[in-house]
């Protein structure tokens, strides 16, 4: 089955990709939004442009969909370049790293089924704790790139997700009910190397960016390592 893999460079989206090639589909494009819009409703905003160089360290064949990142309105552009795939690449469904947001579930699969696609999310509604556990077992090297939670202090920025990270942000949990998977936007991350890289990425350069009690990791510069 020949499938686009929704790629915003995070954990979760890389995650789905390698779970769709372990099932054996053919994954032709990586299709990664680009909002304008640093609160987009639907896509991650930090480190977006470097999703390019992640693309050709896995060697799979990126689709840039701009968008100005206004609610509904993105969803359209999306909806657009999808259908231009299924005429020109043959796509017969898309696989996204969903796991809890029915906002982004809903919409995602309304899409599909008025483009006449298949939708997957091999993750959702799966144990949170599990899925990072799974995800640093399998080898993905996934740093955090942005902060906005109680317990995410800028300490966390830039920091690569390992058995002791997961086991402070289970601690963090315990107090303040926060999401482990990050699936209410306490935090976002970017995905280094892993299984499904050909070639790791290095961040050369960076700067922290903290106002109040959140903030972000500005990726300067990386390269392919």
């Amino acid at each position: 089955m020949k499938v686009a893999s929704l790629f915003s460079g995070g954990k979760d989206s890389t995650y789905a990709l390698w779970y769709a090639q372990m099932q054996g589909w053919d994954v032709e494009r990586l299709v990664t939004v680009f909002p304008e819009a640093k609160d987009s409703w639907m896509f991650h905003y930090p480190a977006v442009k470097w999703t390019t160089l992640q693309a050709e360290a896995i060697g799979i064949l990126q689709v840039h969909v701009p968008t100005a990142g206004v609610k509904e309105e993105e969803l359209e552009d999306l909806g657009g370049e999808l259908e231009r795939l299924k005429r020109s690449a043959g796509i017969e469904a898309i696989v996204s790293g969903a796991i809890a947001s029915e906002y982004q579930r809903t919409r995602l699969d309304n899409l599909c089924e008025k483009l006449g696609l298949r939708s997957f999310a091999p993750l959702w509604h799966k144990n949170e704790e599990q899925i990072v556990r799974d995800e640093i077992e399998a080898g993905f090297e996934i740093i955090v790139t942005a902060c906005s939670a109680l317990g995410l202090d800028e300490k966390w920025l830039g920091k690569t997700l390992g058995a002791k990270e997961l086991k402070e942000l289970l601690e963090l949990r315990r107090k303040y009910g926060l999401s482990v998977a990050f699936e209410g936007g306490e935090a976002e991350t970017f995905t280094l190397a892993g299984p499904v890289f050909k070639k790791r990425l290095s961040v050369t350069k960076s700067a922290r960016h903290w106002a109040g009690d959140s903030g972000y990791l500005e990726l300067e510069e990386v390269r392919l390592a």
